[in-house]
């Protein structure tokens, strides 16, 4: 008997009709004999509307109160279902992340977790019920609502079948697995079987929207089994797991394409020891991620620092870089949004040379010029304008031989 972890997203619990469908799936992965933890998302489109309400409420709404008010969405689901699984005669009970301990910082819209207890999931397998938990949330040491971040279900699904040492941890959304490339972009995009952690961790942080980043990381760290999968399909998906010799046979795995980025150009920034520290601890203490670094040479002891941020974060990274430069009498800030990411992963590139080259030349070819470069061992990502996005994944999934993939 095998304990699955079966998380379920926004579209495939989007309407009653759809929490049937889960109801289905459950009661038959039951019927094979396995005990099931089910971790459920808000019903598409709720938490956009939940922010919309919020947005309307205030301009800049209180981050705890946020998290207060977000985390109906997903409680709404949870009773939903496990009304649905009783009606069945099915010994099923719902569960907030508060009563199935998940704890976290107090980091609010972007915690992190710092342990998952589930001591009332354990005392609930062991009575035989199905519990139904609410993804994307947890609480603090104070015992303040916390949510876990765009895509955070995914990371409580995970977070829980690494703390009840879970065979499998499912992750059922509306594609059947992980793609070479985003199929609505590029239609010759090709399914991966199985997928190391490290490249889906580069995919998902690039701009693949399948699984969330620090679901990947904790997946990866406590070496938890994913399985990608179709909510409205039967068949295979990807495997997300470790890396092995087959993977690393191939150069390039994956393209991506990320539109939500910006470009922060602080000009004139005083050349000496300590202010780029200052730039960043600030930013850092605002909880906002940067991506690309690039610093120019200094030119009469002063250079120009430019770095990517969500575009998502812009409005509050703005106000906070201004006042910044102020204070080391840096000279301006600028601001572009029209860009994109474009990226090659693969584990592969460690053992072949010549991809980062091959890139270039394949962009260059179609009149796309690269504003900065970020590399690592298994990806390579260029900034370019927002508009040659598609092209640039188009022209570079067909060099990489991706589209025979």
């Amino acid at each position: 008997m095998a304990l699955i972890i079966q998380k379920y997203g926004g579209t495939s619990v989007g309407s009653i009709e759809r929490i049937h469908r889960v109801a289905d799936r459950v009661a038959r992965t039951q019927g094979e004999g396995h005990r099931v933890v089910v971790v459920l998302s808000a019903m598409s489109g709720e938490t956009d509307r939940l922010l919309k309400l919020a947005q309307e409420a205030t301009p800049a709404p209180d981050e705890r109160e946020l998290d207060m008010l977000l985390s109906t969405g997903e409680r709404v689901t949870i009773a939903l279902l496990a009304m649905e699984l009783r009606g069945r005669g099915i010994n099923a009970r719902s569960y907030t992340g508060r009563q199935v301990g998940i704890v976290t910082d107090s980091a609010h819209t972007k915690a992190r977790i710092a342990r998952v207890t589930a001591d009332r999931i354990r005392e609930a397998l062991e009575a035989g019920e199905i519990p139904v938990v609410a993804g994307f949330q947890g609480i603090n040491e104070r015992s303040d609502v916390t949510t876990l971040g765009r895509g955070g279900s995914d990371l409580s699904a995970v977070a829980l079948a690494a703390a009840l040492k879970a065979d499998r941890c499912i992750i059922f959304t509306d594609v059947d697995g992980v793609y070479t490339a985003d199929p609505n972009i590029v239609p010759a995009a090709k399914r991966i079987e199985k997928i190391s952690y490290e490249e889906m961790l580069e995919m998902a942080s690039l701009g693949a929207k399948v699984l969330q980043t620090r679901s990947v990381e904790f997946a990866a760290k406590f070496s938890v089994p994913v399985e990608v999968n179709s909510s409205f399909k039967e068949g295979k998906g990807t495997l997300v797991t470790k890396e092995d010799v087959d993977m690393e046979a191939v150069a390039v795995a994956g393209v991506t394409g990320d539109r939500n980025q910006a470009k922060i150009t602080i000009i004139g920034v005083p050349d000496r020891p300590g202010v780029a520290a200052r730039i960043f601890i600030a930013v850092a203490d605002a909880h906002i991620n940067v991506d690309m670094i690039i610093q120019n040479i200094s030119q009469a002891g002063t250079t120009d620092l430019s770095f990517t941020v969500p575009r998502a974060d812009l409005k509050k990274a703005v106000p906070l870089i201004e006042s910044v430069a102020k204070d080391i009498d840096a000279n301006s800030v600028s601001v572009t949004e029209a860009i994109a990411k474009v990226s090659l992963i693969g584990v592969g590139m460690r053992s072949h040379s010549g991809v980062a080259a091959k890139m270039f030349e394949v962009l260059s070819r179609e009149g796309i010029n690269i504003m900065m470069i970020s590399t690592s061992e298994i990806k390579i990502s260029c900034v370019i304008e927002e508009k040659y996005v598609e092209l640039a994944m188009r022209a570079l999934h067909t060099a990489f031989g991706l589209d025979r993939a």
